[in-house]
């Protein structure tokens, strides 16, 4: 071998140095077959899982969609049928016709709920002053179809409402208050309904006399008794709730007085 050669084991760096476009990858020395098969197989691999994980998601949203889509159709078959002539709507009018239909109830819930007494779960004691109130049954007094059945001579009457729990000698008691104060009830309406009871009553004082000062501070005075009377009487329903009724409650009348 001559003095100045040099044995190399591989080819000289500018023909052996190899990178592959896009991939970052660097070889040094001359590649055998045998690499070039492994890497190739290696980003095959890649390939097919990623191409896997795409097609999953894919399915994935596309089930998921196909699920929203069955839900809206189901909700909108239920609308039709609850809305008449609906069958051939498009869903913007469907729409529309539902959240008419809806308001549409709303309100008449709210002119019906005037005419009803419902008791509620809170106790309260309300007293108003009215000049106008028919004389009759105090749910129907804002009808203006009985003018004739109005307070024709102005004596200011009181209306009270109050809700507490029911027990069998409440109303008895109520009776007995009421006679103390001297009230004759020219209106009553009396619910009870789950162990409460609602009652808006109609008051009147023969005493009192409208057009002076000494009448408002009669009405004053006997807004504070009743008041006082009507709490005390609330307040120990509460407190002793084993006087829950539990069978039609006995039937009682304010003709007595």
């Amino acid at each position: 071998m001559a003095k100045n050669s040099f044995c190399f084991p591989y080819f000289p760096e500018e023909e052996t140095t190899k990178e592959l476009a896009g991939n970052g990858l660097r070889f040094e020395g001359k590649p055998s077959s045998t690499s070039w098969a492994s890497m190739h197989q290696e980003q095959g691999g890649f390939a097919e899982d990623h191409r896997g994980v795409a097609s999953s998601a894919y399915n994935s949203h596309r089930q998921a969609e196909k699920r929203r889509r069955d839900r809206i159709n189901a909700q909108l078959a239920r609308l039709r049928k609850l809305i008449p002539k609906s069958e051939k709507m498009d869903k913007a009018a469907l729409l529309e016709r539902v959240v008419e239909q809806v308001r549409d109830l709303k309100r008449k819930v709210s002119d019906t709920s005037k005419f009803l007494t419902v008791p509620t779960e809170v106790d309260e004691v309300t007293i108003e002053c009215h000049t106008d109130i028919q004389r009759g049954s105090p749910a129907n007094h804002d009808d203006h179809h009985h003018k004739n059945n109005k307070n024709k001579n102005k004596h200011p009457l009181i209306k009270v409402t109050f809700c507490c729990e029911d027990r069998p000698d409440l109303i008895t008691e109520l009776i007995r208050a009421l006679k103390g104060l001297n009230l004759t009830t020219i209106g009553a309406d009396i619910v009870c309904l789950g162990g409460r009871m609602k009652s808006i009553l109609i008051l009147d004082n023969e005493n009192v006399r409208d057009g002076g000062k000494e009448d408002v501070c009669n009405v004053s005075a006997i807004k504070e008794s009743l008041m006082s009377v009507l709490n005390r009487i609330v307040s120990w329903s509460t407190s002793t709730p084993s006087f829950r009724v539990s069978s039609k409650r006995q039937r009682f009348f304010f003709s007595s007085y």
